[in-house]
């Protein structure tokens, strides 16, 4: 019998065995990547270079970083900058992911971040926060930005002000209230002859805000009228030029591998040739960079939630209670099931995501926030599972699992809270032809 057929039917896929051939008990056991099917090659060998680095390297490094004070963590001498100079090693940049085949770009992205999520959630949004001038400079096609740069480590993403957090990502207004006003903007930009002119700050929660060389920049435009959030510019912003200065480094709950901080602007003169977008395309630029990030989110907190289940996972197998390995329990076996369901589906929101948004003329920026409100939710929940399964030994730092639900607690206000993306997701599903005015 053929093995791709069933009586002469095509079944659409190849069965290694007949039915009639499985065992009589049939019990599969997967791999960390579980229902998935197989990676494309490169996929696979880019997911195997990054785990055993992550393993080796960042994970260790991060449990490390995890009990620094935020200004250790940014010291010289800190594991911080060895890792992020071995990471760069790697070869993993925009130019190499740029020379893949297109097909094998979306996927290979998401399961290179959902790896390093599952190292360390901090450090992976410090990678994905390092790329983003460099991304967004590739995805205008700025050539010139590419090379001028290409010798800067870390990059941040400068958007998010004390003032206006995720006001300054919903930019169209989508849950905005209907008679609210922006008020003052905390940064704004003054276009002349041959400058942009910048002035103002970006709030504490710029990721590598304290370690970066270069920024990609987002901000209103200044003018002598009402405040006008439609109205701003994208620029990249190189951080060693006169005016810049850095604020303290943030002490926070979680993903302490993250150095995040204030940036400050005083009469900070950047040449035109740094300019993105202007104006008339500034919604457009906030669109792009929120879609991208919210994708990676996505399989970022996959990595995260999936690190979280084999925590539990694990301990399942190893603990004893009522004279028994606890996975004989069947309310544990419930917990694991669950637990293992909300990673696959986090897995298949963020690849469907990636994919479908690389292989159509404009991204669908609703796809990336369900990616990224599924996989964040998914850590959270999942590490907390996690945590009562271990009982009391889930909240000791005698065990990884605490880390991880400290980590998983900020993915869920980041790159926009969730309850603000879930609100324009919605409204980016309407049918403007269908609603009446």
């Amino acid at each position: 019998m053929d093995s791709g057929k069933v009586s002469g039917i095509a079944t659409g896929f190849d069965a290694p065995l007949a039915v009639q051939d499985w065992p009589l008990d049939p019990h599969v056991s997967w791999g960390d990547h579980g229902a998935e099917p197989a990676l494309p090659e490169i996929a696979q060998q880019m997911k195997d270079l990054l785990h055993g680095f992550g393993r080796d390297v960042i994970r260790p490094v991060g449990q490390q970083l995890d009990r620094l004070t935020a200004e250790e963590v940014i010291a010289p001498g800190s594991p911080f900058w060895s890792t992020w100079a071995a990471y760069r090693d790697l070869g993993i940049n925009i130019e190499a992911l740029g020379g893949l085949a297109p097909e094998d770009v979306a996927i290979t992205t998401s399961v290179l971040f959902e790896e390093l999520g599952w190292a360390d959630a901090g450090f992976a949004i410090s990678v994905g926060a390092g790329l983003q001038p460099f991304w967004m400079a590739a995805k205008f096609g700025n050539a010139y930005l590419l090379e001028k740069y290409k010798d800067v480590m870390i990059g941040c993403w400068g958007i998010t002000e004390p003032d206006h957090g995720s006001d300054q990502l919903d930019v169209g207004g989508h849950a905005s209230a209907r008679d609210g006003k922006y008020g003052k903007p905390n940064l704004s930009a003054r276009i002349t002859d041959g400058k942009v002119v910048l002035n103002g700050q970006k709030s504490a929660w710029v990721s590598n805000g304290t370690v970066a060389g270069l920024s990609i920049v987002y901000c209103m435009v200044q003018t002598g009228g009402e405040p006008n959030p439609k109205e701003g510019v994208c620029l990249l912003v190189p951080l060693d030029l006169p005016g810049v200065s850095r604020g303290k480094p943030l002490e926070k709950l979680g993903q302490r591998a993250l150095p995040q901080g204030e940036i400050f602007f005083d009469n900070v003169e950047v040449d035109i040739d740094h300019l993105l977008a202007g104006p008339e395309e500034y919604n457009r630029a906030v669109y792009a960079i929120l879609t991208d990030a919210n994708a990676l989110m996505g399989s970022i907190f996959t990595g995260t939630a999936r690190a979280a289940y084999e925590i539990g996972y694990d301990y399942a197998h190893e603990r004893r209670q009522g004279r028994q390995p606890i996975i004989r329990h069947q309310d544990v076996q419930r917990r694991l099931f669950h637990m293992a369901r909300q990673v696959e589906l986090a897995r298949a929101m963020a690849r469907r995501a990636v994919i479908y948004n690389s292989q159509v003329p404009v991204p669908a920026l609703q796809a990336s926030i369900m990616a990224k409100i599924t996989g964040t939710r998914a850590a959270f929940d999942v590490a907390s599972d996690a945590i009562q399964m271990l009982g009391g030994n889930g909240v000791t730092n005698a065990y990884p699992i605490e880390k991880i639900f400290r980590d998983a607690r900020s993915s869920m206000i980041e790159d926009g809270c969730n309850e603000m993306l879930a609100i324009k997701g919605g409204a980016l599903l309407s049918d403007p032809a269908r609603v009446l005015d």
